[in-house]
C-alpha cells in the first residue's frame, strides 16, 4: 500500500466513527508496509479527553507489537495531531506522521489545537490559565534512586 492508501483509510476510519457518534478523526499506524493497529476519536462516546485517534491507535499497536517503542511505525492521521498526540508518539519513537487535514483547515470546524500548540511552546510558568509550581516533598525519600534501586 502507498501513502495515499493509509491516509484513506485513516479518512475512512474516521467518517465511521461519524456514523457512530464520535469526532471525525482516524489514525493508522504501520510497519514496513503492514498496519499494525488503527484507532478513533472515542472522546465522545468514552467520556475520555485522552481518547484521541493517534493515542488508541498507539495503545493498540504497543499491545500487538509487544513493546513500547514504535520507532520503525509509521502514523497516518486524518488530522493533524494535537500537541498530547503528538508528545505521545515522539516518546514512543515514531520518526513519520503523515496526516490529510491540518489545523488550519479544522480551524473552520472549531478542531484545530493550534492555540494550544502555540501555548505550550511558551515555559510551563509563561502560559496563560494555567497554575505550574514545583513542590519538595517533606520527606527524605529519593523517589527515582528507589525507582533505579528496584529496577537493575
Amino acid at each position: 500500500m502507498t501513502d495515499h492508501a493509509f491516509i484513506e483509510l485513516a479518512i475512512q476510519l474516521a467518517k465511521e466513527n461519524i456514523e457512530q457518534g464520535g469526532r471525525p478523526f482516524g489514525a493508522v499506524i504501520v510497519k514496513h508496509g503492514i498496519v499494525v493497529s488503527t484507532g478513533v476519536n472515542q472522546i465522545l462516546i468514552s467520556g475520555d479527553p485522552t481518547s484521541h485517534a493517534e493515542l488508541n491507535a498507539l495503545r493498540q499497536a504497543a499491545q500487538n507489537l509487544n513493546t513500547t517503542s514504535l520507532k520503525d511505525c509509521v502514523v497516518y492521521a486524518s488530522g493533524q495531531p494535537c500537541p498530547m498526540c503528538l508528545a505521545a508518539l515522539r516518546m514512543v519513537g515514531v520518526e513519520k506522521i503523515v496526516y490529510a487535514y491540518s489545523n488550519a483547515d479544522a480551524e473552520v470546524y472549531g478542531l484545530s489545537t493550534a492555540e494550544i500548540a502555540e501555548k505550550l511552546r511558551l515555559e510551563p510558568h509563561k502560559q496563560d490559565g494555567l497554575s505550574f509550581s514545583q513542590l519538595k516533598p517533606n520527606c527524605d525519600h529519593k523517589l527515582y534512586d528507589f525507582w533505579k534501586q528496584k529496577n537493575m
